[in-house]
């Protein structure tokens, strides 16, 4: 099964919702990652057949569908803000795609509802209304009714965002598994960085409109090709500071390092560093980066603290440092960054020159 979006164009109010996106995805589950503004949602109706783009085609299995009206495409979609039939008990919801259509007998269709109740955890459950439900249970029936029915493309739009944290990691493993060996297109929409690196799968980085990059998310994380995606791949949000190269060094806010690579003298770059890889202890590195830093705001989660610092030229930066750390603001304090551990981007289209040498493989 393969799902092909061939140059398809949106625009809505003269505004360019999106640009001329090419992808072929094959059967499995892929990502879709990408903030809100990025087209996430306009891209899943479009496939779903609820939005005809302006220009371009989708093809599913080689099949032209564009002109194809959603109700006679094989497809399902689950949405962010999960929806249930209110007067319908579980079974029924989940039953409910199945009784429309006249290939499923009555005792198949008992069969298969049940097995996927069992597989999303509602096995129990199956006699309760919707109202009778948890929020994680609500979401858990919704997404039990758009598998029941075997379809060519699935489509799930942030159906994680709503729940709490812990219901939230526990159906991302249950649909990690789930989706692994599909037969079908399994298309899930994110806001959230991490956890396209939970699901590992294939990657389409979505910016404006437009396809950034697709790929393997580890790879994409590891060595960002643009500042965009680094950005997009970044949560907490990538720091960034301006260089300029100067006889074979980078020069940056009063400290300077060796030029990873030979680059023209007087180029301006962007240096970019993950909130993680910044301290406010030397650690013993040698050839650090030194800031002198204010302390703006010290947010203590228990675990971990974010440190919100000003360095020289009104640059704010991020340090994400273990353990509670009680700090108050305008306090003084240093900054070290360990050249090794930043991306360098040109300043002028944000290619990548140079990649971070210390960030974890992702596929270890």
């Amino acid at each position: 099964m393969t799902l092909i979006l061939d140059g398809v164009r949106v625009r809505q109010r003269g505004e360019t919702w999106l640009d001329d996106i090419r992808l072929a995805l094959p059967s499995g589950m892929t990502t879709l990652v990408g903030p809100m503004t990025a087209g996430k949602t306009t891209l899943m109706r479009v496939v779903a057949g609820l939005r005809p783009p302006d220009s371009g085609r989708v093809l599913v299995n080689g099949k032209d569908v564009t002109s194809v009206s959603v109700r006679k495409r094989s497809v399902a979609f689950v949405y962010q803000q999960f929806i249930n039939y209110p007067s319908l008990t579980v079974y029924q919801n989940i039953a409910s795609p199945l009784r429309l259509d006249t290939a499923f007998p009555k005792q198949e269709i008992d069969a298969r509802v049940r097995e996927v109740a069992e597989l999303m955890g509602i096995g129990g459950l199956l006699g309760r209304r919707p109202s009778e439900l948890s929020g994680g249970q609500q979401q858990r029936t919704a997404i039990a009714r758009a598998l029941a029915r075997p379809v060519d493309v699935l489509l799930l739009d942030e159906p994680l965002a709503n729940l709490d944290f812990k219901l939230r990691e526990q159906l991302r493993a249950d649909l990690k598994s789930m989706f692994q060996d599909s037969g079908g297109v399994v298309l899930y929409s994110t806001a959230d960085p991490n956890e396209a690196l939970t699901f590992a799968a294939p990657t389409v980085v979505l910016g404006e409109g437009r396809v950034l990059e697709f790929g393997d998310v580890a790879d994409l994380y590891a060595a960002p090709p643009t500042l965009a995606v680094a950005a997009t791949l970044s949560d907490p949000p990538i720091n960034l500071l301006p260089g300029v190269v100067r006889d074979g060094r980078i020069d940056c806010l009063g400290a300077s390092f060796p030029a990873p690579h030979a680059h023209e003298s007087g180029r301006g770059v962007v240096l970019a560093v993950r909130p993680h890889q910044v301290r406010i202890e030397r650690d013993g590195v040698d050839g650090a980066l030194e800031f002198p830093a204010e302390i703006r705001l010290a947010e203590v989660t228990g675990s971990e603290t974010f440190l919100h610092l000003l360095l020289p030229g009104e640059r704010h930066l991020v340090a994400r440092l273990p353990g509670a750390r009680l700090h108050t603001p305008g306090e003084r304090t240093r900054v070290f960054v360990d050249p090794a551990h930043l991306f360098v981007f040109d300043e002028i289209g944000g290619r990548l020159l140079a990649r971070s040498a210390a960030e974890v493989d992702l596929h270890g």
